[in-house]
């Protein structure tokens, strides 16, 4: 293992341990359970939004180190953003998963923040599901406060 890949396994491992967000609210505008059937990975996520920029976050859940990790540095990366904000990182966020391996801009990397170190995932199919878990309820909590 390179330094870089000994780096981001270090920064995901990091990441999985914070769990940044982890919690509840107790009245949330929009709330999603999500999990992955292939593995039983499994996030509840709670959004209150105001005035287009996500507010409060908040979310319960438990699987392997890799989705943790992605809900944690997602947590992280877009509390206080706007709605429109969000779904700019969740569409460069998804990209990187389908790039299978293959680099990603700086200016992605930059955006994605600890994120980016998610990107070797992609070379790995069953795994992206783990890494796209906390991003798509948070996209769908997110919908349903809009609603």
């Amino acid at each position: 293992m390179n330094e870089l890949e000994q780096m981001y396994q270090q920064i995901i491992l990091d990441a999985a341990r914070e769990r940044y967000g982890e919690g509840e609210l107790d009245d949330p505008d929009g709330e999603s359970f999500q999990v992955n059937p292939t593995c039983g990975d499994q996030v509840t996520y709670q959004v209150n939004v105001r005035d287009g920029k996500i507010a409060d976050i908040a979310w319960t859940g438990h699987g392997c180190s890799i989705s943790q990790a992605s809900i944690s540095m997602m947590s992280e990366i877009v509390e206080h953003t706007s709605l429109e904000d969000f779904g700019h990182l969740y569409e460069t966020f998804r990209n990187m998963m389908n790039a299978r391996g293959t680099e990603i801009s700086e200016e992605d990397a930059d955006l994605l923040e600890d994120a980016s170190s998610l990107q070797g995932v992609s070379k790995f199919p069953m795994r992206i599901k783990c890494a796209l878990l906390g991003w798509m309820a948070l996209r769908d909590a997110a919908n349903q406060a809009i609603e």
